[in-house]
């Protein structure tokens, strides 16, 4: 169970050249979860996907490396949401009209496995949250927030004297909820900035949100996060080199700037 937590946990990355199969898997009892998507070509072909042109072509053909088409992910999302698995052909085609015609493009996708039954949970700053699985099952953690996001829930107004509402979160609110619940039948923590810190603003409202699940296995061992995961031949995602993680790096800065 533990490494079948480690799974759900994990962000997982995948990617494909044009004319080239991607494929996202999740294991049993989970499903595919989009968190970000890219396609289009930021860097050089000699350092990802090479061109498939002979190289006097190529020459003849400036190469585009900042170009990105805006309807990615929710491509991403029609294809494979809330599935078990999905695999299609990546090409221009796909995405509407191609932003950079003759420059041989990418598709990087980030996801997460959900699991297909899990509850969730808000508690509003300086209230306690609580947690608690039926007798026999214990609690494990998808993900934790703690701060405020676009869309929030109206559980906890927006107080931010005369501030413009700008997205903040914790960067250890996850670590924490699985060092403090996982494996556990109940627990309990106080959604403050004493426990969490303060990602925000002075002044602005935050909550803390839950999304966790319950197990009946009696042997849950905790899950260590500077780990990497146990993962069988039929979840082991496509290797990532160091130049492919540094360029997941630059592409989620890339993205979040947008």
């Amino acid at each position: 169970f533990a490494g079948y937590i480690s799974q759900v946990l994990k962000n997982y990355t995948d990617h494909a050249c044009d004319g080239e199969y991607v494929s996202l898997r999740c294991p049993h009892r989970t499903t595919i979860s989009i968190q970000s998507s890219f396609y289009g070509r930021i860097v050089p072909s000699h350092q990802m996907c090479p061109s498939r042109y002979p190289h006097s072509y190529a020459t003849l053909i400036k190469e585009d490396v900042a170009c990105s088409v805006g309807t990615s992910l929710q491509k991403m999302l029609d294809e494979c949401q809330d599935r078990r698995s999905c695999q299609f052909l990546v090409n221009s085609r796909l995405f509407g009209a191609d932003p950079c015609p003759g420059t041989g493009k990418y598709l990087i996708v980030w996801y997460k496995c959900r699991p297909n039954e899990y509850k969730s949970k808000v508690a509003c700053e300086d209230d306690k949250l609580r947690l608690s699985c039926k007798k026999s099952m214990v609690i494990a953690i998808y993900s934790a927030i703690f701060g405020r996001t676009q869309g929030d829930s109206l559980e906890c107004p927006y107080q931010s004297l005369g501030m413009p509402m700008i997205e903040c979160q914790s960067a250890t609110a996850l670590q924490l909820m699985i060092k403090r619940c996982h494996g556990k039948r109940s627990c309990s923590i106080y959604a403050s900035t004493y426990e969490f810190g303060d990602p925000c603003y002075p002044g602005i409202r935050k909550h803390l949100n839950v999304i966790y699940t319950c197990d009946n296995t009696p042997f849950l061992l905790p899950v260590d996060e500077t780990q990497p995961p146990a993962l069988n031949s039929s979840m082991e995602p496509v290797g990532v080199s160091t130049e492919m993680a540094l360029l997941s790096n630059i592409l989620a800065a890339y993205a979040f700037i947008t």
